[in-house]
C-alpha cells in the first residue's frame, strides 16, 4: 500500500505513517518501497518480532519443561523461532553445547560463561534471521548431537511436522537428522494447522512439550504413534 492511501484509511498524517512504516520495516514486519510500504504477511507465520510477544508467558512455561529435559554436558540443536528462543535463554544458565539456527538465539547465548557456541553458518534471512541455504545445511550434516530442540509451524500425528518456510526445511531436516533425540515444543495452537513444507513423521518425534490448550485427541494420536507427550 502506498503512503497516501494508509494516511487516507487511519485518519493518521503522511508523516507517522512514514515513520510506522520505518519502525515495521526494522521489525521485518514489511518492505519499504518508494512511496509506501510491501507487506511480508502472505499467509504464512507472522514476523519474528509480532511472534516473540505473543503468549509469552505460555512460551516461557514451555522452555522451562524443555530445559529439564536437558542435561549438563549435552550438545544441543536450537531451532529457529521464537518458542525456541525462550529455551536458549534458559540454555544460557547451562553447561551445553549449543547450536542455534537464527541470530536471535544466538545472541541469547553469546555471552553465557558455560556455553559451548557452535554457529552452523549460512545466509541470515532479514527479519527472522534464521540461518538458511546450503552452508548451514552442511555444517548440520557435519554434526552429531545429543538432543535438537525444534519448533512447529504445524503438527499432527498424520501430517507430521510442517514449516511455513521452504527454505527451512532443509535445515529442519539436517537438525533432526543429526540429534539422537528430538523434542519438539509448541503451543497448542499448532495442531490445528499445517504448514507447507514436510520436515518429518510424527515417528521422527521422541518428546512433544506443548501446553493445555493442546486438542487432547491430537495428544492421544501422537501418544499411541509412540511418541512421549508432555503437557505443561
Amino acid at each position: 500500500m502506498t503512503v497516501a492511501e494508509l494516511a487516507v484509511a487511519t485518519g493518521c498524517s503522511e508523516m507517522t505513517i512514514r515513520r510506522d512504516l520505518d519502525q515495521l520495516a526494522e521489525e521485518g514486519v514489511l518492505r519499504r518501497v518508494r512511496g509506501g510500504a510491501v507487506s511480508y504477511l502472505r499467509g504464512q507465520s507472522d514476523p519474528f518480532s509480532l511472534r516473540e510477544r505473543d503468549a509469552a508467558e505460555v512460551k516461557q512455561r514451555l522452555a522451562a519443561e524443555v530445559e529439564s529435559l536437558i542435561a549438563d554436558g549435552e550438545s544441543v540443536i536450537v531451532d529457529s523461532g521464537s518458542t525456541t528462543l525462550e529455551v536458549a535463554r534458559r540454555l544460557a544458565a547451562r553447561r551445553v553445547t549449543a547450536v542455534p539456527l537464527d541470530m536471535h538465539s544466538a545472541n541469547a547465548l553469546s555471552n553465557a560463561p558455560d556455553v559451548e557456541l557452535l554457529l552452523p553458518g549460512g545466509r541470515a534471512k532479514p527479519g527472522e534471521l534464521s540461518f538458511v541455504g546450503h552452508l548451514t545445511e552442511n555444517s548440520l550434516r557435519a554434526l552429531r548431537v545429543d538432543t535438537t530442540v525444534l519448533g512447529v509451524c504445524g503438527l499432527s500425528a498424520t501430517r507430521g511436522l510442517t514449516a511455513h518456510n521452504l527454505e527451512e526445511v532443509p535445515i529442519k531436516n539436517a537438525a533432526t537428522d543429526a540429534a539422537q533425540r528430538v523434542i519438539a515444543v509448541c503451543h497448542g495452537a499448532k495442531f490445528a494447522r499445517t504448514g507447507l513444507g514436510f520436515v518429518c513423521p510424527a515417528t521422527s518425534l521422541d518428546v512433544v512439550v506443548t501446553d493445555r490448550s493442546a486438542p487432547a485427541e491430537s495428544l492421544a494420536e501422537l501418544e499411541a504413534a509412540g511418541v512421549e507427550v508432555r503437557v505443561v
